[in-house]
């Protein structure tokens, strides 16, 4: 009798794993969509539906915040996962950002634009190379560190470099008809190419921990972004993009004051 109390039920076992895979299974197929995203956007590009591949680039952004989530809420984080994950950043905010770039305007500038898109996809590589790479030592770093990314993340430096054909979709203006357009579109490139492979810390959202006395406050402002991104989709990621910019050195101010009040109190 006690023997048969202690046997474990074959089918609840096999019950136990199929769910495990299953749980597993969702958010590669968010990251998945993500990269399908990416493929689509340089689609819509090549028939210079400018529109739609910057929306579909939105889209890819966040599915990419979504799979994440998703992982860590269902306790589905895998080595696999994060490879594939890194594979889908690489094509959809790294070659299909340069490509649409340089279909639009870079191509304009002639050996500049293609050095440009090029430097961009290998700084997008280099990045998420050194991200997974330092992902082993995250659990090393001190608690207050974690709120910071090293340099602009793939994601953000996809948005910024498509700053300024967001901006075009506003104006409508051809900047062709300009000579310095495409070359100091070019030159934006390469700084925001520096600026995702940098050391300049910015802050990470992967740690932001939302309190539930605020989260109805927190659902209000997200609807409202939804809205805006619905209904003035283009002027809200101009504003996005800009704040974002703008955040930069205060992340990098806020590291260092960290930093020097951690060495002052030794941890």
């Amino acid at each position: 009798m006690l023997n048969n109390f202690f046997i474990t039920d074959p089918d609840a076992d096999e019950h136990q794993k199929k769910e495990n895979q299953l749980r597993k299974l969702i958010p590669n197929l968010v990251t998945l969509a993500s990269m399908v995203c990416g493929l689509t956007a340089i689609q819509m590009a090549i028939g210079s539906e400018w529109r739609n591949a910057v929306l579909l680039i939105l889209v890819a952004t966040i599915l990419d915040t979504m799979d994440g989530a998703l992982a860590r809420l269902l306790n589905a984080t895998s080595k696999f996962g994060a490879e594939l994950d890194s594979l889908a950043d690489f094509l959809s905010f790294g070659i299909a950002p340069a490509t649409i770039m340089y279909l639009w305007i870079l191509n304009d500038a002639g050996q500049v634009g293609w050095i440009a898109a090029l430097v961009f996809v290998i700084a997008a590589a280099l990045r998420l190379a050194r991200f997974n790479a330092a992902s082993e030592d995250q659990e090393q770093k001190p608690e207050w560190a974690r709120y910071f990314f090293s340099g602009v993340p793939a994601p953000a430096g996809s948005g910024l470099m498509l700053l300024p054909l967001i901006i075009y979709l506003q104006i409508d203006t051809d900047l062709s008809e300009y000579n310095i357009g495409s070359p100091l579109i070019g030159l934006l490139t390469i700084v925001i190419a520096g600026l995702m492979v940098s050391r300049i810390p910015t802050f990470s959202s992967k740690q932001i921990r939302i309190p539930t006395n605020n989260l109805i406050l927190i659902l209000a402002v997200v609807g409202l972004i939804i809205a805006l991104l619905v209904h003035a989709p283009w002027i809200t990621l101009t504003i996005m993009g800009l704040l974002y910019a703008s955040l930069i050195p205060v992340s990098y101010r806020v590291y260092k004051l960290r930093e020097k009040r951690a060495v002052q109190t030794g941890k």
